[in-house]
């Protein structure tokens, strides 16, 4: 690895109107769908053939997610001679990922996780993906000198400002989260800092939360908490000691109504065990949810409850936390279908799609019954438009339709049809 230089790297205005025009025509070309922007004008319903398909009101790319791939974009219109790299991936979607690699970006991958940066010089660009980097990672990438592009978003940075807060108050981060996942990796290193002196605890679900506040009711072993939270806690992690002041935060992607309840029980716990009295010295919380987020599980659900609908489609990558947490909805109340891209509409009979809980694809028969049937179709903050489409035309081509005859006689016919 090149050895840490003095100079820091010149801060370039990656945003200037010229290249940003030229951004978004490339991003247009890439990702804009003129039918789902006739849709949002027109009530977003579409019927023919026996489907009626219905759009969420609000779905696909959020503002965080837009302005990390127009930074991506923009950073080979400003660095055209200098190699550029991804730090992993720019955000949890496939296609977005793969275009900004025929690009020529390239992509920079995890070793039992830590990156590998060998090779990377001071002449080098770096891209902070959406969900921000570690704090280590941050520093050995300074140390090489690269220009730094970060795309990470402003929620995501509010959140660390949030447990920056907690550690300097002495209180233990309990992030309600996915430990594994590089938003929640980010965020725990923030809650650590850099003199490695604050703590943390990631707790994924309800059941987790269960047994934290057990344990900070009456104690327990501590070496089964330690190995039930292998891998989710901050080193030297004592929960004798690190729970005993404690401020709640979280993934930003995660479902605001099971992070308010994460919330409610450990602050009942810790009420318990201090008394009421209390529990301002020992309980810190603040609401660090994306609204992008909670908009589209709150359209969702908006739609599911207004809607008869006989089943759901949501299109995002498989490795997106807010898209699976839609199909998480979607699957309480009907017959629900995640997918990457309209290749997986395979037929009427089979549809190839994520399972949550197998954690790998599977394939259902006789998923597109005959006759009149509703569907609904939402996508996460990372899907960009045009797989949307994608989708709506394949789900009319399996009943021998296209989507240009459904809109013949509208003024946007002509804009609409593929070339």
């Amino acid at each position: 690895m090149a050895e840490k230089i003095q100079q820091k790297p010149l801060k370039v205005n990656l945003r200037t109107p010229e290249v940003m025009n030229l951004v978004k025509a490339e991003v247009e070309k890439h990702y804009r769908s003129p039918l789902v922007d006739y849709l949002k004008t027109t009530g977003g319903s579409l019927s023919g053939g026996g489907i009626t398909v219905k759009l969420a009101k609000a779905f696909g790319f959020c503002y965080g997610v837009e302005r990390a791939i127009d930074l991506a974009y923009a950073t080979t219109k400003v660095f055209p001679t200098k190699r550029i790299f991804l730090l992993g991936e720019i955000i949890h979607n496939p296609e977005v990922n793969d275009q900004l690699t025929a690009m020529g970006i390239k992509r920079l991958q995890a070793v039992e996780g830590r990156y590998f940066l060998d090779g990377l010089t001071a002449d080098d660009v770096v891209i902070i993906p959406a969900f921000g980097a570690e704090v280590e990672t941050m520093k050995r990438i300074q140390q090489i000198g690269c220009q730094i592009v970060d795309t990470t978003c402003g929620d995501v940075m509010t959140v660390w400002k949030r447990v920056r807060q907690y550690r300097k108050e002495g209180a233990t981060s309990i992030i309600h989260g996915k430990a594994w996942h590089e938003e929640t990796k980010a965020t725990a290193s923030r809650a650590i800092g850099e003199d490695g002196n604050g703590h943390y605890l990631v707790v994924y679900n309800l059941e987790e939360t269960d047994y934290v506040c057990n344990y900070i009711r009456n104690g327990g072993d501590k070496k089964e908490f330690l190995e039930k939270f292998k891998g989710a806690v901050s080193p030297g992690f004592d929960p004798d000691i690190h729970l005993c002041h404690v401020g709640v935060a979280n993934q930003t992607t995660m479902m605001r109504g099971e992070t308010e309840e994460v919330q409610r029980r450990i602050c009942k716990a810790i009420e318990d065990r201090y008394g009421k009295e209390n529990l301002h010295k020992h309980f810190r919380f603040f609401d660090t949810i994306c609204g992008a987020t909670q908009e589209r599980q709150d359209a969702l659900l908006d739609m599911l409850d207004k809607e008869k609908l006989d089943l759901l489609i949501v299109v995002g990558g498989y490795n997106s936390s807010n898209t699976s947490h839609l199909a998480e909805i979607g699957e309480s109340r009907l017959p629900t279908y995640f997918i990457k891209n309209a290749e997986k509409l395979i037929s009427t009979r089979q549809i190839q799609h994520w399972d949550l809980h197998k954690g790998q694809e599977v394939i259902t028969e006789g998923w597109l019954k005959e006759g009149e049937i509703n569907v609904g179709i939402t996508a996460g903050a990372s899907c960009p438009n045009n797989l949307i489409e994608e989708t709506i035309q394949r789900l009319f081509e399996l009943r021998g339709i296209g989507v240009e005859t459904l809109l013949a006689n509208h003024s946007m016919k002509n804009e609409i049809v593929k070339g």
